[in-house]
């Protein structure tokens, strides 16, 4: 069944996970699927390039608080600022994407849905926060998944739910009708840059066996990929959908989806008490957070916080 789940999330398939609910009755029912609809501030609508240093300031506030406390959420607050930093990267080499204004403003609205969904949540808002994201917040509270059940939860929710939204605000195609399809692609060159040093910042930090899930960074950096590209096709349904109720069946696809790939996800990487459980890795992050070797990114070596 592990094996099933598996490979249904890496399809981005719905699949029936014994424990979980069924869709109709999930969290992506019609108040999770009005979550999408809760207008998200567009931070940076004229797609300058401070929207990226903004973006990176915020989410090293974020993970200064998460990171020095050794909350579980942190894997994935670490992973988003280093592949923003990576962005930032990646669009000041000359000519590295087409148009900077698009994928400022797209990154800084990008980083507004997980503002408002993690701060729904850590408010108690939890009818307006999506889905897949109250999956992998109480996850993380509730420490029952390693640190890749973590970082993959999180990261779930922000693709496979979040982008496709983001993706069809800021617009599918330039002016003259072009599709802006390549410079969303060239992102999965960034992530690629960042994975080895991230993972291995993660270890250094965190969890020193919670990565160790069996599969190559390859593959799961294709996991990932697959996501963005299902991403994409998502946003092109929303864009397409010319009437009240088109819409909301597209929507609830993905909210739907999100939940059961993060429902797949999570079998894979909880603990199985008494066997293994979270102290391990609590005692480690307490030990080695703080003093954790640095590592070289392509965009240099970052400060500890």
């Amino acid at each position: 069944m592990a094996r099933r789940v598996l490979l249904a999330a890496t399809l981005g398939v719905t699949v029936a996970v014994p424990g979980a609910p069924p869709a109709s009755a999930s969290p992506t029912g019609s108040a999770r699927a009005a979550a999408a609809r809760v207008e998200v501030p567009d931070s940076c609508p004229d797609g300058g390039a401070g929207c990226v240093d903004g973006t990176i300031a915020e989410l090293r506030e974020r993970f200064a608080a998460l990171g020095q406390s050794c909350a579980h959420h942190t894997t994935f607050v670490l992973a988003y600022l280093r592949t923003t930093q990576g962005f930032k990267w990646g669009r000041d080499q000359d000519e590295y994407f087409a148009d900077n204004v698009w994928v400022n403003r797209e990154g800084a609205l990008f980083a507004e849905y997980y503002y408002r969904a993690y701060d729904d949540w850590a408010a108690g808002r939890r009818s307006a926060v999506p889905g897949a994201w109250l999956a992998a917040l109480d996850a993380a509270r509730s420490r029952r998944l390693t640190g890749a059940g973590d970082l993959m939860l999180g990261m779930n929710a922000h693709i496979n739910r979040d982008l496709p939204y983001v993706l069809e605000r800021v617009g599918l195609t330039t002016p003259d009708g072009s599709s802006r399809k390549p410079d969303h692609d060239k992102v999965n060159e960034i992530l690629e840059a960042v994975m080895n040093p991230l993972l291995a910042e993660l270890i250094a930090r965190f969890d020193a066996q919670g990565f160790d899930v069996g599969i190559s960074t390859g593959t799961v950096l294709a996991l990932i990929i697959s996501w963005r590209e299902q991403a994409w096709r998502n946003a092109v349904r929303l864009a397409g959908a010319r009437t009240p109720f088109a819409r909301a069946v597209v929507e609830f696809d993905i909210e739907s989806s999100a939940v059961a790939i993060a429902a797949g996800l999570a079998v894979l990487t909880s603990y199985v008490p008494p066997f293994t459980g979270p102290g391990p890795r609590a005692a480690y992050c307490a030990a080695h957070n703080a003093d954790a070797p640095p590592q070289a990114y392509p965009f240099g070596t970052p400060p500890a916080y």
